[in-house]
């Protein structure tokens, strides 16, 4: 059956989701080198380095490989251990005002710091770190080209030798140990790190994929186009998906994501206790010395409306961050602890919208017939892209 031809009123909505209408990247005040090319090269380095690690083994891309769209095909992300939670899709975050599945940094710069010190992750510390960045002469001379003399850290006495490899509870003593002002210095320095490691993020988007291509075809009229870029059935679950699936509540605007937080009632991974999510997230978020409110942000008048204005309260309990459905079909598995393996499960579970285990879900059974679930599914497939950045590739 022929789909029926769309309404001036659904072609506004198609083009708020297609790449087209995506605004300008928004500068990062935060971070003073965020759009610096020399800090993303730089980045770039670093975000595949190994020796940043524990082990010597472990780099940002053994999760977030770029053959993968930057996810890892792992139901959690494994590196020296196991994470918690799935690895998400990085591609397009600079858009977004919160990192991770609970929300718990609120700068790509901030999020970046964190697994070098998760001891599931790299397993290392911030001293470790920049000792290995004055040890590299080209990474010293790229670091100073942007920042400045880099710290000397040399004296063991003021700045403590702790392998990456020991217990969390021996770094923190050697960490409280230090004074404030040498606390302070490490910290700088360290920022800048994940300064240099978000600048390359940021050049990480999707590029067109044929669902744009369609639009732009509705746009401009042109038929001939419009007929062969997407099936019959891509076209139904297309209008299902602005339509009577209720998918853009969530997944809205041209990454097909509105970067809030939501309980959709998914079941907790097996043997895992349901995930409070946001609930927890935010208060990390409130407390952490790297956010945008704090000493380390460039902005020298901290402007942070996401945090000054920032929602809390017991509806949170549960609720993760929704994620871009850019390249969708590549990043299996899915949700949060990566709890389903396919699109047809995920959209299963949408059809059914079963009780939360922890909170409330707030999506509602849609009802949708087994065709009709995966006309939607074949739809899904129309977002697949390249990332559209040469050092991803």
């Amino acid at each position: 059956m022929e789909p029926p031809a769309w309404t001036n009123a659904e072609i506004a909505v198609l083009k708020s989701l297609s790449l087209d209408s995506l605004p300008p990247l928004p500068p990062d005040p935060s971070n003073g080198v965020a759009d610096e090319p020399l800090a993303a090269e730089f980045g770039a380095q670093l975000f595949l380095d190994r020796r940043f690690s524990a082990n010597q083994a472990i780099s940002c891309a053994t999760c977030h490989q770029p053959a993968r769209h930057f996810t890892d095909g792992l139901k959690k992300a494994q590196a020296i251990g196991k994470s918690k939670r799935n690895t998400p899709n990085i591609v397009g975050t600079a858009y977004s005002p919160w990192l991770y599945w609970d929300g718990r940094r609120d700068s790509q710069w901030s999020q970046a710091l964190s697994p070098l010190e998760d001891p599931d992750e790299h397993g290392t510390n911030r001293i470790q770190v920049l000792r290995g960045i004055a040890a590299n002469e080209s990474y010293r001379s790229q670091y100073e080209t942007l920042f400045g003399p880099l710290p000397d850290l040399s004296d063991a006495a003021r700045y403590p030798t702790v392998d990456g490899a020991a217990s969390g509870q021996t770094w923190d003593m050697a960490w409280v140990s230090m004074t404030d002002a040498d606390r302070a210095t490490v910290n700088r320095a360290f920022a800048n790190i994940g300064k240099v490691l978000a600048a390359f993020e940021r050049t990480l988007m999707p590029s067109a994929s044929r669902f744009d291509h369609y639009v732009a075809a509705l746009i401009s009229n042109d038929v001939q186009d419009r007929e062969t870029i997407l099936t019959a059935d891509e076209i139904h679950g297309l209008r299902l998906f602005v339509g009577e699936a209720n998918c853009t509540q969530c997944h809205n605007g041209p990454l097909l994501t509105n970067n809030e937080f939501h309980n959709t009632g998914i079941l907790s991974a097996e043997g895992d206790l349901p995930d409070k999510g946001r609930v927890v997230g935010v208060r990390e978020a409130l407390e952490n010395p790297f956010n945008c409110l704090g000493d380390y942000s460039d902005d020298p008048g901290r402007r942070c409306p996401e945090l000054e204005f920032v929602k809390t309260g017991t509806e949170l309990i549960g609720a993760v961050r929704t994620p871009s459905l850019r390249n969708v079909e590549h990043t299996a598995p899915y949700m949060h602890k990566g709890q389903l393996d396919t699109l047809a499960e995920v959209l299963v579970h949408y059809n059914k919208a079963p009780d939360a285990m922890i909170g409330h879900n707030e999506a509602k059974p849609l009802a949708l017939s087994g065709r009709q679930l995966r006309q939607l599914e074949a739809f899904l497939r129309t977002l697949s892209s390249p990332v559209s950045n040469a050092s991803a590739k």
